[in-house]
């Protein structure tokens, strides 16, 4: 017995005494809730003296969040266990954003998708590759992704306004630092995976092999919620407008410029008789549309500087906090 009770306390000497934040995204995640919970909980209470899971309700229909009831009644959680109802559905950034504000945890679990497809260990490998001196560690699979993803991630990339590049991520863990460090920036957070890798500090990516390739390719848990945000990242954070813009203002220009040699060697050359008006129309029509694309490069370029002057404050709208307990 006395055996026992020392191995126990060398266990709990042995625990992380950092306490940690789970923020969990939910919209209609019923089929994964519980497997999620099993996987992720388990290894919490193993290592961590005190957590709390903050999940976030956006809009869930299909019963998510009795089930979530259920699981923590008839579990001994030693854990918070918190529930953020938004109003409405808001999408994932917007509700993550309301979730990681309301936690107060040292370091912070991001789970965007609880749609599980690594093992427990890979939790606690972010959690160590933090300690090493970072302030965002990623977890990322090595599985297949979507076309589309592919195509995102590499038109971003290349398109990008800062330094640093982004890639697909299953869940993160950031450290209060960096938290208050994109507060302290008064931004409001449309992508935060873009925010968290320009915010100046020290970020990394764990990669681990997924238990099924394909995973991510099948995962179609909401995909259009999904595109609506790379579509919207293209305009928050890239100049992937204004380079079309500018691209096709400089095809126009060569054009006007290709139009305007042409009239004066037609004058020169008077051996050439074309359409009456046939010049003096295409020119007119070339200096015009490079005017307009002109003009539409200045102006997209006006709106990313309003774009970033406009986005400065959270903004969601919370229904609810609920705290479940065990009865």
């Amino acid at each position: 017995m006395q055996g026992r009770k020392e191995r126990m306390n060398g266990m709990e000497n042995k625990m992380e005494k950092k306490f940690v934040s789970l923020v969990v995204y939910l919209h209609d995640a019923a089929p994964y809730i519980k497997y999620f919970l099993d996987t992720v909980l388990p290894v919490c209470e193993e290592n961590f003296e005190q957590f709390e899971v903050v999940c976030v309700d956006d809009g869930c229909m299909d019963g998510t969040v009795e089930l979530l009831r259920e699981y923590v009644e008839k579990r001994q959680l030693k854990a918070m266990v918190n529930v953020v109802h938004m109003s409405f559905f808001q999408g994932l950034e917007s509700a993550m954003n309301a979730g990681r504000d309301i936690s107060i945890g040292d370091f912070v679990y991001e789970f965007d998708d609880i749609f599980v497809d690594y093992e427990p260990e890979v939790i606690m490998e972010v959690y160590r590759k933090l300690l090493e001196g970072n302030d965002i560690v990623a977890a990322s699979s090595r599985g297949k992704l979507r076309f589309t993803s592919r195509m995102f991630y590499a038109l971003y990339n290349t398109t990008r306004k800062g330094n640093e590049k982004i890639g697909p991520e299953t869940f993160r863990l950031v450290s209060r630092r960096a938290i208050n460090r994109i507060k302290s920036m008064g931004q409001y957070i449309p992508y935060r995976k873009a925010v968290y890798m320009n915010c100046g500090l020290k970020t990394s990516t764990i990669h681990y092999d997924s238990r099924d390739v394909n995973v991510r390719v099948k995962n179609k848990t909401v995909v259009a919620e999904r595109t609506a945000l790379a579509l919207d990242s293209f305009i928050y954070f890239t100049n992937v407008l204004e380079r079309i813009s500018a691209i096709i203002c400089g095809i126009f220009l060569i054009f006007t410029l290709g139009m305007g040699f042409y009239i004066m060697s037609d004058f020169l050359n008077n051996d050439t008789k074309p359409v009456e008006g046939w010049l003096s129309t295409m020119g007119f029509l070339a200096l015009g549309f490079f005017g307009v694309f002109a003009l539409l490069t200045i102006i997209l370029k006006y709106l990313s500087v309003m774009l970033n002057l406009i986005f400065r404050h959270q903004r969601y709208l919370v229904s609810d906090i609920e705290k479940v307990v065990k009865r």
